[in-house]
């Protein structure tokens, strides 16, 4: 979805509340789904990664996460992502990172081609809302930022469904610093969920320490992005932000690369960002790649296994 989220998802104000009838509209189509589509059940575990706010919640990095650790485990896992043409960029990120991966404009399809590959669990990045496949594990994503905004659906708020799905999930994962009323909240709903943080770790940076950046990025949370460049002892002179899933032009590139080399910067973005850029003609520019760490990793694997 190409769009920057409005400012007044943030918060409760007068246009949220103006918007808020239009809300019942998503909350009688969820009903809907739920009552006349059937379930399909498959005989390999699904692990679903999914959310209910919109964008920019770390579901990819987590999914390549997981599909790692359970291949140290010897499992042969598979990532599946339904087909977006707008999502080519997280879809030609996660072939790069992983072996096994499907991508289909019907998520069945792409769990049929990985049982005939031989793979034994599937890694579903995205689809909480798919009610048409049973998962036997729902991982829900948060980010320490956003959190639920302003707790209202769409379009008066972020959240494609109401919290209460948080009670057909067994883990929850909250990128970003620890928010303990927010896990009080959680726990409010659930009970039995289990609550891990996550942290994005940068790789490539030696190139960047000591210099001046000009950081530009078309993602769910740009500001997130750039906050992570200063955490990590960038200096950021300038941010640009684009929509989510941007289809940059050429000449906007070439835009970006003269204003970085007028004001003598170094240009950077993210690596989904890259994957996008790079299809036109543009293999030069700088990146930087996150590396997803749980915190208590060793019992986020024990209560990942044990819901298989």
């Amino acid at each position: 979805m190409k769009f920057k989220k409005p400012k007044f998802w943030n918060n409760i104000n007068f246009l949220s509340v103006c918007l808020l009838p239009l809300s019942l509209i998503t909350i009688v189509l969820n009903f809907i789904k739920s009552k006349v589509i059937t379930e399909q059940r498959f005989n390999i575990p699904i692990i679903c990664v999914g959310n209910i706010f919109i964008g920019g919640t770390g579901k990819t990095p987590l999914s390549i996460y997981i599909y790692n650790l359970l291949k140290k485990k010897k499992f042969k896992p598979a990532i599946i992502k339904k087909y977006y043409p707008s999502h080519i960029d997280e879809i030609n990120l996660t072939k790069s990172k992983v072996k096994h991966f499907f991508s289909d404009q019907k998520r069945m399809l792409s769990i049929s081609k990985a049982v005939t590959k031989n793979n034994d669990i599937i890694i579903m990045d995205d689809g909480l809302q798919d009610v048409s496949i049973v998962k036997d594990l729902n991982i829900i994503c948060f980010n320490s930022s956003d959190l639920i905004g302003n707790g209202f659906l769409l379009p008066a708020g972020p959240l494609r469904e109401r919290l209460r799905k948080i009670s057909d999930c067994q883990i929850a994962i909250v990128n970003g610093k620890r928010n303990i009323d927010f896990e009080k909240k959680l726990k409010s709903i659930s009970s039995s969920i289990e609550i891990y943080q996550s942290k994005y770790e940068l790789n490539n940076l030696k190139k960047f320490r000591g210099k001046k950046v000009l950081a530009f990025a078309g993602i769910g949370n740009p500001k997130n992005f750039f906050k992570l460049l200063k955490d990590n002892g960038l200096k950021i002179s300038e941010e640009i932000s684009f929509p989510d899933h941007y289809n940059y032009k050429k000449n906007e590139i070439e835009n970006l690369i003269l204003q970085a080399k007028e004001k003598g910067l170094k240009l950077i973005t993210t690596e989904k960002d890259y994957f996008r850029i790079k299809q036109l003609g543009f293999k030069k520019i700088n990146y930087v790649s996150v590396n997803l760490k749980i915190i208590n990793s060793k019992s986020f694997e024990k209560e990942l296994l044990r819901n298989l």
